[in-house]
C-alpha cells in the first residue's frame, strides 16, 4: 500500500473467538495495524510495546490491532492456540489480535516483516507506515517514537514528519 490508499476490506478471526472486518472499527477516528507474530525475536520485543501503545491510546479514540500473518503450520508457536496463551501472558486477552489464515490481507496490503505497522486516518486512508520506533533491542534508547508520533499527529488532524519507514523485523513466513 502507498500513502493516501484506502484500507482494504478484510475479515478475520480474532483470539476470543470473533470475528473482525474493518467496518467493526468504523467509530475509531484512528487505526493502527500491526502485522506481527510470536516467533520473531524483534516482535517478541516489541509486544510490551504494542500493549503499552493499545493502553494509552484506548481512550483516544484509535482502535489498535495485531495481525498474524505467519503460516503456522511451519511454526505451531504462530497458530491461534499460541497467540491466545501470548496474550494470556501478556494479560491482554481484550487486545484484538487476529489471525490472517490465508495471508491474503498480508499480500493485499505490502506487509512484508513482523512487525510492520499501518495506520489509518478517519478516512481509513493510509498515513503512516514502517517501524514502530528506532531500537527494537532496547525500549529505554529508543530515541525517536516514530509510530507514537504518527499516532499523534494523526489523532490531531496533522500531517506525518516522516510517513514511510523501512520496517524492521523477520520476513513474514509465507506459506509454500
Amino acid at each position: 500500500m502507498n500513502i493516501g490508499e484506502k484500507l482494504i476490506n478484510f475479515k478475520l478471526q480474532a483470539t476470543n473467538g470473533e470475528w473482525y472486518s474493518n467496518f467493526a472499527f468504523a467509530d475509531k477516528y484512528a487505526l493502527c495495524v500491526i502485522f506481527t507474530s510470536n516467533t520473531c525475536d524483534v516482535s517478541k520485543a516489541y509486544w510490551k510495546r504494542i500493549v503499552n501503545l493499545f493502553d494509552n491510546y484506548e481512550e483516544d479514540n484509535l482502535a489498535l490491532i495485531a495481525i498474524n500473518s505467519n503460516d503456522d503450520t511451519q511454526s505451531s508457536d504462530d497458530s491461534m492456540g499460541a497467540m491466545k496463551q501470548l496474550l494470556a501472558d501478556l494479560k491482554h486477552e481484550h487486545l484484538v489480535y487476529l489471525k490472517d489464515a490465508d495471508q491474503s490481507l498480508a499480500k493485499q496490503m505490502g506487509a512484508t516483516k513482523t512487525p510492520e505497522v499501518f495506520l489509518f486516518n478517519s478516512k481509513r486512508e493510509l498515513v503512516y507506515k514502517g517501524v514502530i520506533d528506532d531500537n527494537w533491542e532496547n525500549e529505554s534508547q529508543v530515541m525517536m517514537a516514530y509510530l507514537e508520533d504518527a499516532i499523534e499527529y494523526c489523532l490531531d488532524g496533522i500531517d506525518i514528519d516522516y510517513p514511510e519507514l523501512s520496517p524492521v523485523g523477520c520476513d513474514i513466513i509465507w506459506k509454500k
